[in-house]
């Protein structure tokens, strides 16, 4: 893995694995089981009508109310009724990234991934790389992803399964705090809900991410 992760894991590599979904896909074309339409239909949803959008509105309905919060991080399936969008018969659960502790998700057997909330994974997720060191050296691939922690800060890796999906609830950076939850879901990104990056507000740079609204929870 290198820096830069808005380019360098979503680019193709020996391991890529989607040659092989493409060849599925052809497959299943050629034998009529499957339509290009509906493919099509289903990547446009995804992409642009699912996620990341569904868990942007959680995170920054948590951030400007902690009652909300609270229920997130107790039962995630029942607050999220609280929405419009379902999230099917998938088990979810929210961490919670503090000042103490980073969160972040990983699916060492494939891919096990919250998509009706964060859409489509990126193929880094579904990388052998990621799900192998993600759990062996956790710290050192956050800082591949530009996200490098006080060495007091606890590192937690949740392991997704076809179980249980996680999901991250980042801090909410400083400079937020007149934003409107529509504005505050603009600025949730989905590597921040997998834990591998950290939420950054309009105009800040880097070095502010770390602070953090006070809230009277």
């Amino acid at each position: 893995m290198t820096h830069d992760h808005n380019h360098e894991h979503d680019k193709a590599s020996p391991k890529d694995p989607r040659p092989r979904a493409r060849a599925l896909q052809s497959l299943l074309v050629e034998k009529g089981l499957l339509s290009t339409d509906a493919v099509d239909t289903a990547i446009s949803a995804y992409e642009e009508d699912i996620g990341p959008l569904n868990g942007a509105q959680v995170v920054a309905s948590a951030w400007e109310d902690p009652a909300f919060k609270q229920r997130l991080l107790e039962d995630a399936n029942e607050a999220l009724k609280k929405f419009d969008f379902d999230v099917g018969i998938q088990h979810i659960e929210v961490v919670e990234n503090t000042e103490d502790v980073h969160n972040t998700v990983v699916c060492t057997l494939c891919s096990c991934y919250p998509w009706s909330l964060l859409g489509l994974p990126p193929t880094w997720y579904k990388s052998p790389e990621y799900r192998s060191r993600m759990v062996r050296e956790p710290r050192a691939v956050l800082s591949e992803f530009g996200v490098d922690l006080d060495k007091d800060t606890a590192v937690k890796v949740w392991d997704s399964s076809s179980e249980i999906r996680y999901m991250v609830l980042p801090r909410r950076p400083s400079g937020t705090g007149g934003m409107s939850e529509e504005e505050l879901a603009d600025i949730v990104s989905r590597d921040a809900m997998i834990g591998v990056t950290r939420v950054t507000p309009p105009g800040a740079d880097e070095e502010t991410t770390d602070e953090v609204v006070q809230t009277d929870d």
